[in-house]
């Protein structure tokens, strides 16, 4: 008889309500794995697309999935085992990962659980000065903000444009980040401000002081001001909204500048991009544990910060996703687990 768990399942797709707090099978670890005791789950935009059946992507793109299903993909715990084969870590160790993203979407990754098999080469030690709750709410936020700004670390097919995404020069630039508070956005400001460019933050009011404390030099509410109409002379927009509304950032945009939508579906500027010579690139978070582990030092000392909205126990998952529906976050939802 296989070990028991708790874990969050659902067993059909539809809203918070389908998320369920139950008993589960225990996962055994496979060549290249690592058993990871789970002690903090990060909540993302894709735990709610796999839990309304990714109704949000073109029916080709939806994948095929079988019930039941643990949503999830960030962790931070304790390695409690290691398949023979696996010796970069060892059981005791403190771990933070990203488990199996993209790959894993059809509900593989598996994190809303007190237990995760996780593959080594998603895996990376956690940074020793943050505590699980900050950690687990780092991974795909900050992983996304990396691969987008930093180095992309993967060549992975981009559906959504032929050539893959380039990261363009940041010191001395003026970047705008839109959506500026929230799980990604609040990493976009940082690791612009850390590679010297002049940010400017737009987010609602209610994140003016949080982001300035992070490093924004100029802040716009987004409730007050259309910075399309009051900016210009941008080197970089990041839109962490996305979107079919990104093109509006277009004319904020000196020639040769880039506007970089996270959320690249439904974007199509009908040829405006090159007709100012303006670059629009977009790209898709992949795990990837050596950058998490480039990454941790800057976690460690406080260079980079991770903002807490809320926090939930993993039995109150829906209760998670519901606030999440709700918007206006400051930062990351995260769940403990016991």
């Amino acid at each position: 008889m296989s070990e028991v768990m708790k874990a969050v399942r659902l067993h059909a797709f539809g809203g918070p309500e389908v998320l369920v707090y139950e008993d589960a099978p225990k996962p055994q670890v496979k060549p290249g794995e690592a058993l990871v005791r789970v002690h903090a789950v990060g909540v993302n935009p894709p735990d709610w697309y796999l839990r309304e059946g990714y109704k949000m992507l073109p029916p080709e793109w939806q994948p095929e999935m079988t019930f039941p299903i643990i949503p999830g993909t960030d962790i931070s715990g304790v390695i409690e085992a290691v398949a023979d084969d696996v010796t970069d870590f060892s059981v005791g160790d403190e771990v933070y990962a990203m488990v199996r993203f993209p790959g894993g979407i059809a509900g593989e990754s598996r994190a809303y659980a007190q237990y995760v098999a996780v593959p080594v080469s998603d895996l990376a030690l956690k940074p020793s000065g943050i505590d699980h709750v900050h950690a687990a709410a780092a991974p795909m936020s900050l992983l996304t903000a990396w691969q987008f700004l930093i180095e992309q670390g993967h060549d992975a097919p981009n559906p959504l444009q032929p050539a893959q995404h380039v990261p363009v020069p940041l010191e001395g630039r003026k970047v705008l980040v839109n959506g500026a508070a929230g799980g990604v956005g609040h990493f976009l400001v940082q690791l612009a401000k850390w590679k010297g460019a002049q940010v400017i933050a737009v987010a609602s009011g209610s994140h003016e002081a949080m982001l300035r404390d992070l490093g924004a030099d100029a802040f716009y509410d987004y409730g007050k001001t259309n910075v399309e109409d009051v900016l210009t002379d941008l080197d970089l927009v990041v839109d962490a909204v996305g979107g079919p509304k990104g093109d509006r950032f277009l004319k904020t945009l000196k020639r040769g500048g880039a506007l970089f939508p996270v959320f690249g579906l439904g974007f199509d500027d009908k040829g405006e991009a090159a007709r100012r010579g303006v670059t629009v690139s977009t790209t898709q978070v992949n795990s990837n544990g050596p950058q998490l582990a480039e990454i941790a030092p800057l976690l460690d000392d406080g260079t980079i910060r991770v903002v807490i909205d809320s926090i939930f126990p993993l039995a109150d998952a829906n209760k998670a996703h519901e606030h999440a529906a709700a918007g206006h976050l400051q930062g990351k939802i995260v769940l403990t687990v016991v």
